[in-house]
């Protein structure tokens, strides 16, 4: 198995691996394409500026969520493509063990 794989995987579960980054996230994955601002976030979870902040760049920097500036307004959308490797990587082997598909499993 690809160890730079391993490891990217490792660092983007551990971003979600907090329950503000967790629902922030959940949050940015309902707001669809269109993202949402990072005002929005704040008033929907009260979650405190700073600490709302520290948590949005670590889920930026794990490559969970993008985001884009609007004048004075910052957008969070989730990158939809990284969380799909994510969860493929947890799945691609589940109950085969590399052996192929196995009948009656997930």
């Amino acid at each position: 198995m690809d160890v730079n794989k391993i490891e990217r995987c490792a660092e983007q579960l551990a971003a979600v691996g907090h329950v503000a980054r967790l629902s922030l996230l959940r949050a940015v994955v309902q707001a669809g394409t269109e993202g949402i601002s990072t005002t929005d976030l704040q008033g929907r979870l009260g979650i405190p500026w700073t600490t709302l902040n520290h948590h949005l760049d670590r889920l930026v920097d794990a490559g969970l969520v993008t985001v884009r500036r609007e004048g004075k307004f910052a957008f969070h959308t989730a990158d939809y493509q990284a969380l799909r490797a994510v969860t493929d990587f947890l799945w691609e082997d589940c109950c085969k063990r590399g052996k192929g598909a196995v009948k009656g499993c997930c």
